[in-house]
């Protein structure tokens, strides 16, 4: 039966890998290739002659960093936040890249499919978003986060926890959830309808006119794998502006 034919593997068979040696691993693998390429690519860029018309990696190197200053920046931050281009930029390019590898053969994996990156850059951002606000506004930043101008002073209590476990808290998980959930979700169903093609081509020959049946899942396969290319670029996107927002709204709290 196909029943019997289609065994999906275990969890951990899908999201744990063995050490390439001691405590790393093919996501650390990917982690420190995504950091190395997107170094490379940025030093080959600054290396090239500024005289000239920009062209291979400095045209692509150039193209990036204008997309995060008028698609991010200014849209976020204003003309004031151009100097957070780098950080902005270093951080798009990061998860772009760990997220990338989901579709790549071999590879087949999304860094971020695993909570320890994501949670790491949400913490990061945190501790930024939040030495913003110290530093722009002072023990002020505290209080307006609790309290936001305007609370009537019977309501302060209640506000000052919500807002507490909202901003505080909550935040830095949600930033970490959303991206670790849907990349592993793409993950999942890529290897679910990976496995369903493979089990429909290799039926046994009592249910050979089942074979035909695989252009099915391979045709979804062939649509996720196409549609993570489009998720691993939001993902990096929805959360670079995110951070971008924060950071904004921590330094300019009128705004």
């Amino acid at each position: 039966m196909l029943a019997e034919a289609f065994e999906f593997p275990e969890i951990n068979a899908i999201l744990r890998w063995q050490d390439i040696f001691t405590s790393f691993n093919k996501i650390a693998l990917i982690a420190v290739a995504a950091a190395l390429i997107g170094i490379v690519v940025f030093l080959l860029a600054g290396n090239k002659d500024g005289s000239k018309a920009p062209k291979g990696v400095r045209n692509l190197a150039e193209s990036i960093v204008e997309f995060i200053e008028n698609g991010i920046v200014m849209q976020t931050m204003g003309k004031s936040g151009l100097g957070w281009t780098p950080f902005l930029l270093s951080l798009f390019v990061f998860i772009y890249l760990c997220n990338v590898p989901g579709i790549i053969p071999l590879l087949q994996m999304p860094a971020t499919a695993r909570m320890a990156i994501p949670m790491f850059l949400a913490l990061l951002v945190w501790v930024v978003y939040n030495g913003v606000g110290f530093k722009h506004q002072g023990i002020k930043y505290l209080t307006h986060t609790i309290w936001p101008p305007g609370v009537p002073v019977a309501l302060k209590p209640l506000v000052g926890v919500i807002e507490f476990i909202s901003n505080i808290i909550v935040r830095p998980f949600s930033l970490t959830v959303r991206l670790f959930a849907n990349m592993l979700a793409g993950h999942i169903l890529l290897v679910t309808f990976a496995l369903l093609t493979q089990a429909l081509i290799t039926a046994e020959t009592m249910q050979f006119l089942l074979k035909p049946m695989a252009i099915l899942p391979f045709g979804m396969l062939v649509f996720l794998t196409a549609f993570e290319v489009l998720v691993a670029f939001l993902q990096a996107y929805i959360f670079t502006i995110l951070t971008a927002v924060y950071i904004g709204g921590a330094a300019h709290p009128e705004h």
